[in-house]
């Protein structure tokens, strides 16, 4: 009897996740599986929305962004009870392995998942902020990075032009990947991530500084969450200390679409195929994760215990770069 694996994509939307989904099916129905999936991520699981999956099910969706099976958060499924349901349905279906295409949740419910069901879980690391430890991109973190940087080289134009200072606010909740990528590759004066505190007054100092060198308008990159306060706050607190009339543009889910990248395809396709393979070799409760070119499993609690630093040297040489 053939084994029988299931693939969910879970949280938030990633460019590149139809790839992995695309890849996982592909290789697994060439390797001898039969592939099921559950569309909604684990709300559909617990609905019991199953459908059988073959090449032709994935056919020219490479290209497309989003997720082919959709995707939802589910408060049922963080509770003892929602768990205990879907490990029933799990088993009603004869389902052998899970494949988790996502993030910090979804990893959390496979690893909660994992402790009451037989049954063997893969992640794959599919989420634009790049927050996950364990593979040194996340699929959909090089579309999302290009995108932002395209809305912010737009931005300088009208910056320029209008001689002001734009505060730009993007993606990542906890995690300054996005913001560093992008203030770095869009030329930002400023930016400002959760990881690296920093002093307003001190921001708005070196605003000033910057006038007196004769710069006439300024980008400021500022990564969305409690730890930087987002940028219309901070554009509150630094106009009258700097003295100038600020903007504020909020990139928001814009990041999230669009059409992946070729390094998002390349990396959803590998790590899909190396989920299929892990679970050939009778892995479970691991992430298939990609550091310094080399495959690798990494145990789920570390994609989230562990903490990927952002790039320190970057963080120095920022402030130079704008001078």
């Amino acid at each position: 009897m053939k084994k029988k694996i299931a693939l969910l994509t879970s949280g938030g939307d990633a460019p590149g996740m139809n790839a992995a989904i695309r890849s996982v099916v592909r290789v697994g129905v060439a390797r001898g599986l039969e592939v099921i999936g559950i569309r909604r991520g684990y709300q559909g699981l617990l609905e019991e929305n199953l459908v059988p999956m073959g090449p032709r099910d994935v056919s020219n969706i490479i290209q497309r962004g989003g997720t082919i099976l959709k995707t939802s958060r589910s408060p049922e499924f963080k509770t003892p009870g929602g768990q205990q349901k879907a490990k029933a349905i799990l088993e009603r279906h004869g389902i052998d392995g899970l494949i988790l295409i996502g993030g910090d949740g979804t990893f959390h419910g496979g690893e909660a998942l994992g402790k009451i069901w037989r049954g063997q879980i893969i992640g794959v690391p599919g989420t634009i902020d790049n927050d996950v430890f364990g593979t040194d991109f996340t699929i959909g973190y090089d579309t999302a990075i290009n995108t932002a940087m395209e809305a912010i080289d737009k931005i300088r134009d009208t910056a320029d032009s209008h001689d002001r200072i734009f505060l730009v606010e993007v993606m990542g909740h906890h995690s300054g990947f996005i913001a560093q990528s992008v203030g770095v590759s869009g030329g930002a004066e400023e930016i400002l991530v959760p990881e690296q505190p920093f002093d307003v007054a001190e921001v708005a100092r070196r605003l000033r500084e910057g006038r007196q060198r004769g710069k006439t308008s300024s980008i400021i990159i500022v990564a969305e969450g409690e730890e930087t306060g987002g940028a219309v706050k901070l554009a509150k607190q630094l106009e009258p200390l700097a003295g100038y009339d600020m903007r504020v543009v909020i990139l928001g889910y814009l990041q999230r679409g669009g059409i992946p990248t070729a390094a998002d395809r390349v990396l959803a396709t590998k790590l899909g195929a190396y989920a299929v393979d892990l679970f050939l070799q009778g892995a479970t409760g691991v992430m298939a994760g990609d550091v310094g070119g080399k495959l690798c499993a990494v145990p789920l609690a570390e994609t989230w215990t562990k903490k990927k630093p952002v790039d320190s040297y970057l963080a120095t040489v920022q402030r130079q770069l704008a001078s």
